[in-house]
């Protein structure tokens, strides 16, 4: 007789991981067109069947564009969503859309995943993202996106700023003044390198330990924004 009991405790410790992630919270959906498009939608998750499937709210509409086309069979996507009540930590995981209902509303049937796993923000967990931000260096302000984030620092595209690619080991100020809800953060920094691109430059900046409430605030918005 063969035994089961491995592929159980499998699927229970799957199933038990998943069950972090209340029906309501809000997750992400990173998916690929098979031309390598890519897309990051917000979404809701509905629940699960262990075993069987994963239920997640399809996206809106308006926000899709002609990437709805694309949201079929056997596409991959990849989910994330904060854990309630676990200050910085996020679950993710893996699947394919099996298929998508329209009844009783519009519904994304995912296949159960075979890994689900546990992140933490405050490791170096790092996320791609579009933050629209002003960097303050000495007393002049520069526009910029942070283009992603971990707990430790960033990564800031800075247009017309070939001046600061001499600014290494300089503090500066990143204040964003609205993202997902946030308002008016400000966090110090240290830039660490820097590249000259075509159109700027980008800065490697490390945050100081005074930010690091902020840089979690943030970091838990980044995890579930579109981009």
């Amino acid at each position: 007789m063969k035994d089961n009991s491995n592929k159980m405790d499998m699927v229970g410790r799957l199933s038990r991981n998943l069950a972090l992630l209340h029906p309501g919270a809000i997750v992400t959906l990173d998916m690929s067109t098979p031309a390598g498009q890519r897309g990051k939608f917000r979404s809701i998750f509905i629940g699960y069947s262990p075993k069987n499937y994963v239920l997640v709210q399809y996206p809106d509409g308006s926000k899709l564009g002609n990437f709805g086309q694309y949201i079929a069979q056997g596409m991959g996507v990849t989910v994330r969503g904060l854990i309630e009540g676990h200050e910085g930590a996020v679950v993710a995981f893996v699947s394919n859309v099996k298929q998508t209902i329209q009844i009783p509303s519009r519904i994304i049937v995912l296949e159960f995943p075979r890994e689900v796993s546990l992140q933490n923000l405050r490791s170096s967990m790092r996320i791609e993202t579009y933050i629209k931000a002003k960097v303050k260096v000495k007393e002049e302000y520069w526009t910029s996106v942070i283009s992603d984030i971990s707990v430790t620092g960033c990564q800031l595209m800075v247009n017309n700023g070939e001046q600061l690619s001499l600014a290494e080991d300089k503090p500066l100020e990143i204040i964003i003044e609205k993202f997902q809800g946030l308002t008016n953060i400000k966090l110090e920094a240290i830039i660490c390198n820097n590249k000259l691109h075509a159109d700027g430059v980008s800065l490697g900046v490390k945050f100081s330990d005074k930010s690091k409430v902020e840089v979690t605030k943030l970091l838990q918005q980044a995890v579930i924004s579109p981009g």
